[in-house]
């Protein structure tokens, strides 16, 4: 089974990109369950971009770089925020409904945490899937692009594995990937002249996370394990305001909502953020989450609130329609009361490395969205910038395969063979998957979270090391189904973390250390390469 080109993955990068190629190269695009469960189509907040007379580049790139901590290429950052409005507007001809403002106002912008002035278009509460509601609708209409649905990658296919390790180290390339078809239990071959790992992020190797359920790191780790080079996965980016109730699970309450005055209080209605930071409730996200994890363990509670209540009413309601209504069914209603919230596994501000084209250390390989490490972000990602950056790095990928498709196109697609089951059974009993995938995420959430120590982050490595041989024991003895593919990623995934972790010998963003609680500029304002090839470095 071939296509021109391979798209991993249903997100707003993927089908942007997909998009864009397609009018010049037949597309294939894998999602690995119903084409929107994705965590563009949970994206509440928006699109951070220069659309006011009032903002200006200057002062979008300085706010990316002082939430990026010092590990933002500066180079990447101007990039991206001087093509924003253009790929704004692009969404909009391409069907997106944002927001408008009061008397004429193009748009109706939001202000959030970290950011000097209102530079968010929205959708209401409801801008991912307002963007993911025009794309698909888009690409529908595309006949040379397949989607197949309930398709899971497992592995990329590389080149020389395929010639019998022939071809040299320096000119291998992907030619594709294995993908489980989750309906019929077959691993399909698919080859491809280039391939894009657009997979999300890795919220679900932690307990309590914001992201889908689809978010298990798959792109990060079938690019490691095919060669390519990862970077900064120390970098994870909790949201401080995860609606706490055990009856719902990966319900965000936006940054927005402490942008349009939201204020953290503790269970006594007191304020808490300005004792940890003098912005206050609208400081980055990497200090406000530390600062409601030290006010929980401080005062021994479960969550913390946050208070909009001094709004009007029907400002509330109409701002945050969804959160209203989520929040009301679950007994709270947020016009009266404040909302308990927790912080949550969020977003990777790692990834695949890439450089400004998104292509990868690996030939023929592109990753976009959270999957790359594009150089944005740094070491904390500012609120609303992701869905930026993937559009952006979206067109750029596509306008440097087309630039590159008379050279990709004369070349025939390279030949592998099938994926082998051998004498593989079924495995009878899921607990074997079940208790591992729980033992990671207790792991991680306990040793590699919000705080972290160095005597935990050994702990995390020599527990992870036979929880990472059981997985490849069970991946070697048994058919393949769904949750092993997705708990062996999510344990590599795991181990890159807690060995990113344990390099950086500093506090910088979201990694905070109590061992080296301030930055080291000298040894550490550099990037956490890992790669397979280099044994890590």
């Amino acid at each position: 089974m071939q296509s021109d080109v391979l798209v991993i993955g249903s997100g707003i990068a993927g089908l942007s990109f997909a998009l864009k190629v397609s009018s010049f190269c037949s597309v294939t695009l894998v999602t690995k369950k119903e084409r929107t469960d994705t965590a563009t189509n949970l994206a509440q907040g928006g699109i951070a971009a220069v659309l006011s007379k009032d903002d200006d580049f200057d002062h979008h790139v300085k706010d990316t770089l002082v939430s990026g901590d010092g590990l933002c290429n500066e180079e990447v950052v101007r990039l991206v925020v001087e093509n924003g409005e253009e790929r704004v507007r692009e969404l909009i001809d391409l069907g997106v409904r944002f927001q408008q403002g009061k008397d004429g106002e193009e748009f109706d912008l939001g202000m959030e945490g970290g950011h000097s002035h209102r530079r968010v278009a929205h959708a209401f509460d409801l801008t991912g899937h307002e963007i993911e509601r025009a794309l698909l609708e888009k690409i529908s209409q595309r006949p040379n692009v397949e989607i197949l649905e309930n398709h899971l990658a497992i592995d990329l296919l590389i080149a020389s594995k395929a010639s019998a390790g022939k071809m040299p180290p320096d000119k291998d390339k992907c030619i594709g990937a294995y993908v489980l078809d989750r309906e019929t239990g077959k691993v399909e071959t698919r080859l491809s002249k280039a391939t894009v790992l657009c997979t999300g992020g890795c919220g679900k190797v932690y307990l309590y996370t914001t992201n889908p359920d689809i978010a298990t790191g798959d792109g990060v780790a079938m690019a490691y394990r095919a060669g390519a080079q990862v970077a900064n996965l120390e970098f994870i980016q909790f949201h401080p305001t995860c609606f706490y109730n055990p009856r719902i699970k990966n319900f965000l309450i936006s940054e927005a909502v402490r942008g349009e005055g939201g204020v953290l209080v503790n269970a006594k209605g007191e304020p808490f953020m300005h004792k940890h930071d003098r912005r206050g409730d609208l400081a980055t996200r990497d200090s406000v989450a530390r600062g409601i994890d030290a006010e929980m363990k401080t005062s021994g509670a479960d969550c913390v609130y946050l208070d909009i209540t001094h709004r009007q009413p029907d400002f509330i309601r109409n701002r945050f329609p969804t959160i209203y209504t989520t929040c009301k069914k679950y007994g709270i209603d947020i016009t009266r009361e404040p909302i308990p919230v927790v912080p949550a596994a969020h977003y990777m501000c790692g990834g695949v490395k890439v450089d400004t084209w998104g292509e990868t250390t690996l030939k023929n390989l592109f990753a976009l969205g959270e999957t790359a490490c594009t150089g944005l972000h740094g070491a904390n990602r500012l609120a609303s910038n992701s869905l930026l950056e993937a559009v952006v790095f979206a067109d750029r990928a596509a306008s440097r395969l087309k630039e590159l498709w008379p050279e990709y196109n004369q070349k025939p697609f390279t030949k592998t063979g099938d994926w082998r089951d051998g004498a593989a059974g079924s495995i009878e009993e899921n607990v074997l998957i079940s208790h591992n995938w729980d033992q990671i995420r207790r792991l991680m959430w306990n040793y590699v979270g919000i705080v972290r120590r160095e005597k935990r982050l050994l702990l995390a490595r020599r527990r992870i090391t036979p929880i990472l041989t059981e997985i490849k024991e069970h991946f070697d003895d048994y058919l393949l189904t769904p949750d092993l593919v997705e708990l062996r990623n999510l344990a590599v995934i795991a181990d890159l973390i807690i060995t990113s972790a344990d390099r950086r010998k500093e506090s910088r963003g979201l990694h905070y250390i109590i061992d080296y609680p301030k930055k080291d500029d000298t040894n550490f304002r550099k990037d956490t390469l890992l790669s397979k090839k280099t044994n890590r470095m």
